[in-house]
């Protein structure tokens, strides 16, 4: 009986939101942004776009996020061998934020595939990455997936795992928006 005990105790443990010691995040500013999926892709997109020299809100960017969260890009290395790269939005502030300032970068979601079970969801979001709002052609494309909770109250992003187009590996007609 005991162990019956310690199981459930454990059990319904998993399931508790994890505590931080950071500080809370300013949630009526950041609300709207968690109030649907569509907020949240496009306030995802929006967080890490601007003109060069512009700040990002970073701010805004963690609080989309759950504390485990995961980014993860792939691709290929010099070598041609596939490869990975795990990191916490933290990380990725601290590894690509003054490159995403310095050289100014937009991306933008052109297509989106959803799948929805619950309140597991999950994302195959096609983006264009540009220098600037201005310009006419994107320098990179890809495809995003997103994964996402909804846990009644909001809408968060669990992880990213991405891998941008190359001349060799061209984005699928599927993955793209009808002309």
């Amino acid at each position: 009986m005991k162990y019956i005990a310690l199981f459930s105790l454990l059990f319904v443990v998993s399931f508790l939101p994890a505590q931080s010691d950071a500080p809370a995040p300013d949630t009526e500013k950041y609300a709207e942004d968690v109030a649907s999926l569509d907020n949240i892709l496009e306030a995802l997109y929006a967080s890490i776009s601007g003109e060069k020299g512009e700040a990002r809100d970073w701010d805004r960017f963690h609080y989309l996020f759950t504390e485990e969260a995961r980014l993860i890009p792939t691709g290929k290395n010099k070598e041609g061998e596939v490869g990975y790269r795990i990191m916490s939005p933290q990380e990725y502030v601290e590894g690509s934020g003054k490159w995403l300032e310095e050289n100014g970068f937009f991306e933008v979601e052109i297509f989106r595939e959803v799948a929805e079970y619950g309140s597991l969801v999950h994302v195959f979001s096609t983006y264009e990455s540009y220098r600037s709002k201005n310009d006419e052609a994107p320098f990179m494309r890809g495809i995003n997936s997103i994964q996402l909770l909804n846990d009644g109250n909001r809408w968060w992003v669990m992880h990213i795992y991405w891998l941008g187009e190359t001349e060799a590996l061209p984005l699928p007609a599927k993955y793209l928006p009808e002309n």
